[in-house]
């Protein structure tokens, strides 16, 4: 018999951010600076990027997903995100997990990459 854990009613399926940490705006904004070759939009801005979390060490968490499962870029994108974070003064070390739960939606656009895209 295993013990699998369900999600706690009401829990939310994203974890939050660590928004009040001095680095989180630089990591946003290096996360700003990766773009998906098919999207004419940063990953952040197209709500790829679910959770940022950054440790009293200095040590950052990413958790991002992609548009769809099938994107030609799975295996490139985390490392494009790590290679954009890593660098900034501060950080420590820089870890990016991909996930699918849950699945990306256009609705996690920010109204910025809606426009850019057409949709508003």
């Amino acid at each position: 018999m295993t013990d699998t854990q369900e999600p706690m009613e009401g829990a939310p399926l994203i974890a939050p951010s660590t928004t009040d940490h001095p680095l989180y705006d630089a990591v946003t904004d290096a996360c700003r600076s990766v773009y998906d070759p098919e999207i004419p939009v940063n990953i952040y801005d197209l709500g790829l990027i679910y959770t940022i979390d950054i440790t009293p060490e200095n040590e950052v968490k990413i958790v991002m997903t992609l548009t769809a499962p099938g994107c030609p870029v799975a295996g490139d994108m985390p490392g494009w995100v790590a290679d954009a974070v890593e660098p900034l003064e501060g950080v420590k070390q820089v870890d990016v997990a991909l996930t699918w739960e849950p699945p990306w939606g256009m609705d996690m656009m920010s109204d910025e990459a809606r426009l850019e895209l057409g949709f508003m």
